[in-house]
């Protein structure tokens, strides 16, 4: 699992879709332009044969008619616009690795612990909802690591946004997605907040608020997932809603030491070290801004871990710096991570997140950054065949010329 790698294959099968089409108009060409030289009849030169001009060598026959030579013309100078468009774009995409992109590319990634709010009807559980009386919710962790806490907060507004009454009456904390098996685990009862304790930050304002942390809660050794189930009522409309979070019993790996730097190749490793308790394949996530606090890169490892003692580097690529020019020193935040767990449910086990500032880098000057494209044998590879498709539509445009008056 390679997700900072899906917008590049995205872009790939974008481009191979591309050379498809192109050679689907390369068909269409060959099969129109006969046509095209029979619907209308030329005085032929004593070099013509059939509709199509003699050329010298091997290759495709010039069709004779002025009319079917503009014809194909035109058809191959659109297949060239195309052939272009797909080599530039697939270059340009493809300029930067997987590892380390603008992170204006990735939207949702750029402050990753920000509560997830949410709005929609009150109702009750398999009935249709009151338009009128809407419910927001707010949530600020799904992935819990082992021994953190979710923070969940429910309110009622009308059509408006003006807060209404809200009474929560029950509140219950059980395994969820359990199937036909059902579940050993225990249910808890769990209260709300609106006296401005438990975490809720204003009393009386409306916003219910709780607390939930699954170690301290009987569900230390829950792989899965966690639901809160929660009975309300607004005025006297009833309703239901619940929160699904995601725990992890285990940490796989702990955090340790300082983050370090260091220049290498032109770019700059940001490195984490960390022990590892269980050996596999860890994806970990760091967010880069500048010294104004603007969002520069996204960077990420990907890759196995051996027992013990190891290093992450998080690679903030030259060309990147070179072509973004932010201010320094830069600011490594709110890296998460997981141990990736294949074909089973969690497919993850997550490390407890580093919220915030991670590390401070010194400050660089540019020239220090390599300004040199990413390369790699796939993409030389793709660049190559593109290349040939441009080629190609070139090659033929000049056949097509229109031949040179006397």
């Amino acid at each position: 699992m390679k997700p900072l790698r899906a917008g590049l294959l995205v872009v790939a099968a974008v481009a191979l879709v591309g050379r498809w089409w192109l050679g689907a108009d390369a068909s269409a060409d060959t099969a129109a332009a006969p046509a095209a030289a029979a619907s209308a009849p030329a005085l032929l030169p004593d070099s013509a044969v059939g509709g199509f001009t003699k050329s010298s060598g091997a290759g495709p026959r010039v069709p004779a008619d002025p009319a079917a030579r503009a014809a194909e013309r035109a058809l191959w100078q659109a297949r060239l616009q195309r052939a272009t468009q797909v080599r530039d774009a697939y270059r340009d995409a493809t300029r930067y690795p997987h590892d380390s992109r603008p992170l204006r590319e990735h939207p949702d990634q750029i402050y990753p612990n920000r509560p997830i709010t949410e709005e929609a009807p009150l109702r009750l559980a398999g009935k249709e909802g009151n338009n009128n009386i809407r419910l927001r919710t707010w949530q600020d962790k799904v992935h819990l690591a082992a021994g953190e806490s979710a923070k969940l907060a429910v309110s009622a507004v009308d059509v408006n946004g003006q807060v209404l009454p809200l009474v929560v009456q029950r509140a219950v904390l059980h395994q969820g997605a359990t199937g036909q098996n059902g579940s050993t685990m225990p249910e808890v009862n769990v209260a709300f907040h609106d006296d401005g304790t438990g975490g809720d930050e204003a009393a009386g304002d409306g916003i219910w608020t709780t607390t939930v942390q699954p170690a301290n809660q009987g569900f230390a050794e829950l792989a899965g997932v966690l639901r809160l189930s929660v009975a309300l009522q607004s005025g006297e409309q009833p309703g239901f809603v619940y929160f699904d979070m995601i725990s992890s019993p285990d940490a796989p790996a702990k955090w340790t030491g300082r983050p370090r730097e260091a220049m290498a190749n032109g770019s700059l490793q940001l490195q984490l070290p960390l022990e590892v308790r269980t050996a596999g394949r860890y994806v970990v996530t760091g967010r880069v801004d500048d010294a104004n606090g603007k969002p520069v890169a996204l960077v990420s490892f990907n890759d196995e871990l051996g027992s013990g003692n190891q290093t992450v580097s998080l690679p903030l690529f030259g060309k990147l710096v070179r072509d973004l020019q932010p201010s320094f020193p830069l600011t490594l935040r709110d890296v998460d991570a997981f141990l990736l767990r294949a074909d089973t449910f969690p497919d993850r086990s997550m490390l407890p997140r580093r919220v915030g500032r991670v590390l401070q880098t010194r400050s660089y000057p540019l020239t220090a950054f390599s300004d040199a494209e990413w390369q790699s044998e796939e993409r030389s590879r793709h660049l190559t065949e593109y290349d040939k498709d441009v080629a190609q539509a070139q090659s033929r445009l000049e056949q097509l010329a229109p031949p040179a008056q006397p």
